[in-house]
């Protein structure tokens, strides 16, 4: 059994997040979106991928996290979930990192409000911290 996993990264507001790579079905560039009238300012609209609607969360409102300069159009980090498929929309995409199991940590203290409760762990890397969100509870978004 391998002692490694990888991780699909990407970027929001200069920290350094990562999920999964099996719970990622694809990422590609900023889509028009559909606003949904009354629903969270966290949930940005509904794409049309291929035929498919899936629901946009914006990770910089959901992490309580300034919104994107104007201008900057954000990345779409589809995840697979039991109830379809949901875009998260990023600054940037990073690579996919494969992490050794064993230097896997708790979040550490620092972090505080909802990203602590979001982040499942960290992995130590040279210059930062590579952040692993729980999807399931990110996706959790109050109307």
């Amino acid at each position: 059994m391998s002692d490694e996993k990888q991780f699909c990264t990407f970027f929001l507001d200069n920290h350094f997040f990562g999920v999964e790579v099996e719970k990622v079905q694809e990422v590609f560039r900023y889509q028009e979106m559909t606003p949904v009238p009354l629903a969270s300012p966290t949930i940005r609209g509904l794409i049309n991928l291929r035929g498919q609607i899936i629901t946009a969360v914006d990770l910089r409102r959901r992490l309580n996290m300034p919104d994107r300069p104007e201008g900057q159009l954000p990345m779409n980090v589809v995840i697979r979930t039991s109830e379809g498929a949901v875009s998260l929309l990023v600054d940037e995409i990073g690579d996919v990192l494969e992490m050794n199991l064993e230097s896997y940590e708790p979040p550490p203290d620092t972090i505080s409000g909802i990203t602590r409760d979001l982040v499942r762990g960290v992995y130590k890397l040279d210059t930062s911290l590579l952040l692993i969100l729980d999807t399931i509870k990110t996706i959790q978004v109050d109307s």
